[in-house]
């Protein structure tokens, strides 16, 4: 085994990192070179500790020889034998494999935005010395990285992850007590880390906040009430298709680049008409009245709320989607309209109406999606409703799977005329043509209102087209952080669970803007899975004198992920020392 040192060129710099490299002989003779351990790069003084401090003890020949770390450079003659360390170079052994890279990179996320100082001056640490600080960031990571239950994370999760030797603690901090209480500290600081995050995004990438996003989601419990009168967790209108469960309704501020700017937790039966009014007012209230844009879609704002947006003084700028049955009444009127390019395939007619402006817009990509993806559910429900009618069931078995039908293709299903026997276990069904074609006509358009009737046309559609970041920040939360399910049952700490939920998410979206111009193709979830490749682990061996030397360290990054690390600029930091300690005093299990 020794020392293989490779040489890169880097900002005019040349740098040498080393790895330690075993041969091993295969059967027939020939040896195989294999990479046990990456170092990264050492400096001069830990260069010549290491000529001085190491020697491996020959059990063979019962003597002591030069282990050659440097080929070009042996033990220095002048080291006195006391200074010498030998080691059972044999009884190396591998322990403990964590994962190291994606520990490190979400915790230059949450540094990079300040949010270290930031919680540190507001949650200081108790009498027992718990810095709530850091029971935080477990929690923030944790919903990033691998998200689950609060008992997975202290029982499994955090042995498993590198953030005891990150953050310079042991894995009480993952105590599951700790773990709950710190909920119960978090709340009182939503607003106030909100204004701190916007300022970090402001400094770090130049954001304007004068675009807003606004759209509603829910999510749902599977706890069965009754709860107390002032529960958020009611039955409502489910986005999730869960109309049987309780749920709360999650209303969301987002930047064009997908920024969160403020959220709010509902009770489950708030009807989206009445969310804007109070979340806008308080969005003034927290940030100051300015030029901003609300993006909406329809059924989010009442007319009562758009005719106090204009009234207001300076008026309140939307842009909302317009329900298609406003298309019909306006279609003659539209018909009459030129058309105006707005982009590449894109063409839109502008209406004043009223003291508004009606966008209806015509995106050719966009009828080409949404003509596919009805013609798949056509095609799909017309195959089950021919294999139904060749079944033999009772008219209430035929009820419930055409009911079934009907949930699972609930656009096709508006195309078919659908009739059941009133007596018998029949049906008949036909396309209705009158609708296709009416469908066909409406397929990739959109009729838009706005109060903001000197605007170009294609920035007011690159508006509108936008509000996919927030569906995107809604899947992002349901998906990769897995919002649901909640387990706790105190309304506190579910907002508390929501909280920690848009926290990751605030790391999630900032790892998404620093990709955009250096890596456009990469998303932050398969860069985070990048990183996790990067294991740490301990490499320990003994001594002749009974002592261990341990070296914990990193392995070496995949070409990948070095170029990736090249693109943005990130720089590992140096593997950390190595410790010399009494045999007795390491409890360990091997690999």
């Amino acid at each position: 085994m020794f020392l293989r040192a490779t040489t890169r060129k880097k900002d005019g710099k040349t740098h040498r990192y080393w790895s330690v490299v075993e041969n091993r002989r295969l059967p027939g003779g020939r040896v195989l070179q294999r990479h046990v351990l990456y170092l990264g790069e050492i400096n001069s003084s830990q260069e010549r500790a290491w000529r001085r401090s190491v020697e491996v003890f020959d059990e063979g020949a019962g003597g002591s020889t030069s282990l050659a770390l440097f080929p070009d450079d042996r033990l220095d003659d002048s080291v006195v034998d006391g200074a010498v360390v030998r080691l059972r170079l044999a009884q190396l052994r591998l322990h403990r494999p964590r994962v190291w890279g994606s520990c490190w990179l979400v915790l230059q996320l949450w540094e990079q935005l300040g949010l270290e100082r930031f919680w540190s001056e507001r949650l200081p640490a108790n009498r027992k010395g718990t810095r709530w600080d850091q029971v935080l960031f477990v929690l923030v990571a944790y919903r990033l990285l691998s998200p689950g239950s609060e008992w997975r994370l202290h029982r499994q999760w955090f042995e498993r992850s590198a953030l005891s030797d990150l953050l310079g603690v042991d894995a009480g901090i993952a105590d599951i007590h700790k773990l709950y209480a710190c909920h119960d500290r978090l709340l009182a600081h939503k607003t106030a880390v909100f204004d701190h995050l916007v300022q970090r995004w402001r400094d770090l990438f130049n954001v304007e906040f004068d675009v807003l996003l606004y759209d509603l989601t829910s999510t749902y419990f599977e706890s069965n009430p009754p709860f107390a009168d002032e529960d958020k967790r009611r039955y409502g209108y489910s986005r999730d298709k869960r109309s049987d469960c309780v749920q709360v309704v999650i209303a969301l501020v987002v930047t064009p680049e997908g920024l969160p700017l403020a959220y709010e937790v509902m009770a489950g039966d708030t009807a989206d008409s009445t969310t804007l009014r109070g979340f806008l007012e308080r969005i003034e209230q927290q940030y100051g009245k300015a030029r901003r844009v609300w993006v909406m879609d329809r059924g989010i704002p009442t007319e009562e709320t758009l005719q106090h947006m204009r009234a207001a003084d300076p008026p309140v700028h939307y842009l909302v989607g317009t329900p298609k049955g406003r298309l019909t009444r306006l279609e003659k009127e539209l018909l009459l309209e030129p058309w105006h390019t707005a982009r590449q395939g894109v063409q839109v007619k502008l209406l004043p109406h009223d003291g508004e402006l009606y966008v209806f817009a015509e995106s050719h990509d966009r009828i080409a999606k949404e003509r596919g993806m009805r013609k798949r559910q056509l095609k799909r429900l017309w195959g089950r409703l021919h294999k139904l009618a060749t079944m033999q069931l009772t008219r209430q078995e035929l009820l419930m799977k055409l009911g079934a039908a009907r949930s699972q293709y609930p656009a096709a299903w508006r195309l078919v005329d659908v009739a059941v026997d009133d007596e018998q276990a029949a049906f008949t069904y036909q396309l209705n043509r009158e609708r296709l074609a009416q469908v066909r006509r409406r397929e990739g358009r959109y009729l838009l209102r706005t109060n903001l009737t000197g605007n170009d046309p294609a920035e007011l559609w690159r508006y509108y087209i936008q509000l996919v970041q927030v569906e995107e920040a809604f899947k992002n939360l349901k998906g990769d952080l897995a919002i649901r399910p909640i387990y706790h049952q105190h309304e506190p700490r579910i907002e508390a669970h929501i909280f920690i939920a848009f926290l990751a998410y605030c790391l999630h979206a900032t790892l998404a803007q620093q990709l955009r111009p250096h890596a456009p193709g990469l998303t932050p979830r398969s860069v985070l899975d990048q990183f996790a490749a990067v294991q740490m682990l301990d490499v320990q061996i003994p001594t002749t004198d009974n002592r261990q030397l341990t070296l914990t360290r990193y392995t070496e990054p995949a070409p990948a992920l070095r170029l990736l690390l090249d693109k943005l600029r990130i720089t590992l930091p140096a593997q950390p020392p190595p410790k010399i300690t009494a045999a007795q005093a390491v409890s360990v299990t091997s690999v």
